[in-house]
């Protein structure tokens, strides 16, 4: 939006012009959100004690959680209100891989508020009917992902980037469809169950976030994508906006959401910014990157196949626990040892995903 004010005020005043620089307005979306988060957190936080939006907790869940309980949950609308008004304000809204990414946020999000509202008014963990939450999380996808096909059908937009391969990148034709879906789906309930900790889940998501900003930089520059033979996409040079967005708000809500928390995202949050990681992904073209970046979101996943296999299969557990962050904490892990220490996993994982690009 202030792209377009400014390249209306240069004729009056050629300073303006510092607005079309994507740094600038990357750096401007970080700083917006992240304000946007600290100065509305605790209204946020007020208003939800004020409805009795508490969290529920397991019964089956470590005893340390049981204390949790009536802490406000929800807080993910602080981070979609940061996300979406800094994206809005600094993207440039003509691209149109800013309205996919906003709408697979927003549509999630509306999806987890659905899902957490049940909780809280049913007074259990149950939430939304699972087979009416992935229909509708398939839906928002599917309605993305063949906007995204239409835009860049048989273009090196929806060619497959293989990692350490730089001479690899077959067309996906249709098949960009189904892997996209799954991304997106995918990295959305990940995201989701791995937000089970104060700040285990914010904090991977902004490093994968920051990442992908500079990945979407380079995607989006015809010299940097040539030098790391990676495809040029015009349109994802964008997405650097809505990335640094994610990473200002998901700094202001680590601000209330530090251990002991005095808010939890709650699917709203959780699903929200999993899809808006699946979609930037699929539009940068780097879904195995993500899977790198994005280990621990993977880890806890695999934790959780593993452990239900298991039980159907042999009737044994080989977790304590599932999601694995739990199994920790049933060890005698303190819950910031466990937060911390994945978080130093998660920001390895990145850097050895950004060594990536270069090594083809």
């Amino acid at each position: 939006m202030l792209v377009w004010l400014a390249e209306y005020l240069q004729q009056f005043y050629t300073g303006f012009n510092v607005v079309s620089y994507i740094t600038v307005r990357a750096i401007m979306a970080l700083l917006t959100a992240l304000l946007l988060s600290l100065w509305i957190g605790p209204k946020v936080i007020r208003r939800l004690q004020i409805l009795k939006f508490g969290q529920e907790v397991r019964n089956d869940g470590p005893e340390s959680h049981l204390s949790k309980k009536g802490t406000p949950t929800m807080g993910g609308i602080m981070i979609l209100f940061a996300i979406g008004v800094s994206t809005l304000l600094w993207a440039n809204l003509a691209n149109p891989y800013i309205w996919f990414s906003l709408l697979v946020l927003f549509g999630y999000g509306a999806v987890g508020f659905v899902d957490d509202y049940r909780k809280i008014t049913r007074k259990n963990t149950d939430g939304l009917i699972a087979r009416w939450k992935y229909f509708w999380l398939s839906v928002i996808a599917l309605v993305a992902v063949f906007g995204m096909y239409a835009v860049g059908k048989d273009t090196d937009a929806t060619r497959l980037v293989v990692p350490f391969f730089k001479e690899i990148m077959p067309q996906l034709g249709l098949f960009y469809i189904v892997l996209a879906y799954f991304v997106i789906v995918g990295t959305s309930n990940a995201v989701n169950l791995t937000d089970g900790l104060d700040g285990l889940a914010i904090m991977p998501t902004v490093f994968v976030a920051g990442a992908f900003a500079l990945i979407a930089w380079a995607t989006g520059n015809i010299e940097w994508s040539k030098y790391l033979y990676i495809p040029y996409i015009k349109f994802t040079s964008e997405l650097v906006v809505f990335c640094t967005a994610i990473v200002g708000a998901g700094l202001g809500f680590l601000w209330f959401n530090t251990y002991p928390a005095q808010v939890f995202m709650g699917d709203v949050g959780s699903l929200a910014l999993g899809g808006a990681l699946g979609v930037v992904a699929v539009l940068v073209r780097q879904e195995f990157l993500l899977v790198i970046m994005g280990g621990v979101f993977v880890m806890e996943t695999v934790s959780v196949i593993l452990q239900v296999g298991s039980y159907k299969l042999r009737k044994q557990r080989i977790f304590r626990m599932a999601p694995i962050h739990h199994h920790f904490e049933l060890k005698g892990w303190p819950e910031p040892r466990v937060i911390i220490r994945f978080w130093i996993i998660s920001l390895m994982l990145v850097l050895l995903g950004l060594v990536t690009l270069k090594l083809r």
